[in-house]
């Protein structure tokens, strides 16, 4: 069950990467994909498996959302 439910979930995923490449160039879709995937992978570990986060991690982590949110609110290859 967890293989079936696992394989779904990469499909739904890989379904809306492609919706997202319709209107974003490939670079800026990948980058947000698997900034997005850092963070939320590790806040995964951090909530469900109590893994600790230091310093240095909290910080990459903050400059990988900030990252994402420049080029969303900045860069003219994304798409406003």
């Amino acid at each position: 069950m967890p293989t079936i439910l696992m394989l779904c979930l990469y499909g739904g995923a890989f379904f809306f990467l492609s919706q997202a490449l319709k209107t974003l160039p490939v670079g800026i879709a990948y980058a947000i994909w698997s900034g997005f995937g850092i963070v939320l992978i590790s806040m995964i570990g951090w909530i469900w498996l109590k893994q600790s986060l230091d310093l240095a991690a909290v910080i990459g982590i903050g400059l990988i959302l900030a990252g994402v949110l420049v080029i969303n609110l900045f860069s003219q290859a994304a798409p406003h």
